[in-house]
């Protein structure tokens, strides 16, 4: 009995500590000062140093997609579809999903270590000291950086995904480039797009919190650092491919 209450104990307490940080993040952020620099420093760590590995992961995602659509196709005769069905997977998503994967384990791991570095070298309770409270310090900048480039990123990864399955398509498989294009836009709408980048917004706030939150309650020393890393990316992973399929149901 004790061993089951301590299984269900765990996880509701990291359900309760993760909605405690996201109210005490969205409390202090509408409160003064608010250091910008610190806001963009974030932004470039979580959005522009992760935009090589984000765009090379849409670039053969798009490139395999058309792969393995375009000979499946081919057996109805309808390999003109290749680019609606390219161009739909990534916009919906593929560049949403695998970009929020990719940042997870970037970007989430990173806040983890990080944050969780300072609390067992009591940073954070010097903070504490020196009367800064240290989710305005540490964790609202973190959490809206990554909510506001993780769409910037996705929308860079449609584009790169849905070229990547032009050129296989086109260049490899011979497919004609005029009925390519036109069948890429045919079928999507702007909804498309936007649940996408909806679903991205989401995602990188899961991320930054998730990863933060690991970080902020790490205990143990080095030990208890590494471990918090694993969790962030762990829990993180698991968040995105959970609340992706609540999204879509909702979105779509």
């Amino acid at each position: 009995m004790d061993t089951l209450l301590r299984l269900v104990e765990g996880p509701l307490e990291q359900v309760g500590r993760f909605f405690q940080l996201f109210w005490r993040t969205l409390v202090w952020t509408f409160r003064p000062p608010w250091d910008f620099r610190e806001w963009i420093k974030q932004a470039v760590r979580v959005g522009v140093d992760s935009t090589p590995v984000v765009l090379l992961t849409a670039l053969f995602t798009g490139m395999v997609m058309a792969l393995q659509t375009f000979s499946t196709l081919q057996r109805f005769h309808a390999e003109g579809y290749v680019g609606s069905l390219v161009a739909l997977s990534m916009v919906r998503e593929l560049s949403c999903v695998l970009g929020g994967l990719v940042v997870a384990g970037r970007s989430g791991s990173a806040m983890g270590a990080e944050i969780g570095t300072m609390r067992v070298t009591e940073q954070i309770d010097a903070l504490e000291v020196l009367a800064t409270d240290p989710i305005q310090y540490l964790v609202v900048p973190r959490v809206w950086a990554a909510t506001l480039m993780l769409p910037l990123l996705v929308a860079l990864a449609d584009g790169v995904g849905i070229a990547g399955g032009y050129l296989v398509a086109v260049g490899l498989l011979g497919a004609n480039p005029v009925t390519y294009i036109e069948s890429t836009f045919l079928y999507m709408g702007l909804s498309d797009i936007t649940s996408g980048l909806i679903k991205a917004a989401v995602f990188g706030l899961l991320i930054s919190l998730i990863g933060c939150q690991q970080g902020y309650y790490t205990r143990g020393g080095a030990e208890g650092v590494g471990k918090a890393t694993t969790r962030a990316v762990v829990v993180a992973s698991m968040a995105i491919l959970i609340s992706d399929f609540f999204l879509t149901k909702v979105l779509f």
